[in-house]
């Protein structure tokens, strides 16, 4: 990886915290004669923009997501109501065909909470570790957790609404996400219960879908409406440490989503659709410090910039390896 993209990395790992993008003060020759050819052939450029336009978006990566995570819920409920014990517990802890499975940020709200390290929980997260630094921390988000599911149907009714004029996105700091894992985790070290977890909706969703719906539930409702009438996917983008503390594991991941600058028309499709759009701020015009350019660990590799983009500028890719299809 070159200077440039390293300091570009450094800042989206910034950015993952809640840091405001800024744009690059230094950028590759490469990446300049790109930009320099755009920004000199704008008719051309915009021709193929208009060419492509009315090109529908592909669904691909978003019917795989879909379908892995709805099987990957549905084989905790199965296991349960028919007994096979193939996957038993929740998403918070569990075992699968008898190996020990932790989730990594409520491991640590409970060692927080008993203020000192577990060793038999410590061995359930090792796996669940690997795993998540090999594939990127958040991709537990948009792959596996329930929340994000409904959160996303919810999302479709915001933008129904929005277009009609019925309702505005009212954004939010973005730092408030690293206050609320500092404040959770304070929470568990000074009460020595693990407070996230009472009211975290990707653990109540996981145990109503297993073993019955709740009171819980209406607390995931009301996270939803807000979503729905004030602040599009405020929970996941504002809210949730589960996500932080993901990101932070996948910061070395080797899969991730790459944009390619030569083909991009930066007609913000991708950003539209993003649950992190910061992430995509290497798409703004002139801000690629290189000709191709990883996203950062805050994204979700949740395939709908890759299924939005019309000129392929978005695509899966294993650092060293080919694309992924």
């Amino acid at each position: 990886m070159s200077k440039l993209l390293t300091r570009r990395y450094l800042d989206q790992i910034k950015a993952m915290f809640g840091k405001e993008p800024e744009k690059p003060r230094e950028i590759s020759p490469a990446a300049q004669k790109i930009h320099f050819y755009k920004k000199n052939n704008r008719d051309e450029i915009g021709q193929l923009k208009h060419r492509r336009a009315h090109e529908k978006p592909s669904h691909k990566w978003r019917n795989r997501r879909w379908a892995a995570l709805i099987f990957a819920n549905l084989l905790f409920v199965l296991s349960y109501q028919l007994d096979i014990q193939v996957l038993e517990g929740a998403l918070t802890a569990s075992r699968f065909v008898g190996f020990h499975m932790a989730d990594l940020n409520s491991a640590l709200q409970v060692m927080l909470a008993h203020k000192h390290i577990i060793t038999n929980l410590l061995i359930g997260t090792a796996t669940v570790l690997l795993l998540w630094g090999l594939l990127g921390g958040r991709t537990f988000c948009s792959w596996v957790c329930p929340y994000h599911l409904v959160a996303e149907w919810a999302e479709k009714i915001h933008l129904y609404l929005a277009k009609k004029k019925l309702v505005t996105d009212q954004p939010i700091d973005r730092r408030l996400r690293t206050v609320f894992w500092i404040v959770f985790a304070a929470l568990a070290v000074v009460t020595g219960y693990t407070v996230f977890e009472a009211i975290s909706p990707t653990g109540i969703l996981s145990r109503a879908l297993i073993y019955g719906v709740g009171l819980s539930l209406l607390w995931v409702l009301a996270l939803l409406v807000f979503e729905v009438f004030f602040s599009r996917r405020a929970w996941c983008r504002y809210a949730c440490p589960i996500g932080l503390t993901y990101g932070v594991v996948g910061i070395v991941s080797p899969v991730r989503i790459v944009y390619s600058l030569e083909n991009c028309f930066h007609e913000g499709d991708c950003r539209k659709v993003c649950l992190v759009p910061h992430v995509l701020d290497t798409v703004i015009k002139g801000r690629a410090v290189e000709p191709e350019v990883p996203l950062g660990p805050d994204c979700t590799r949740c395939g709908l910039c890759v299924d939005a983009c019309p000129t392929g500028s978005l695509r899966f890719n294993i650092k060293g390896l080919s694309r992924l299809l």
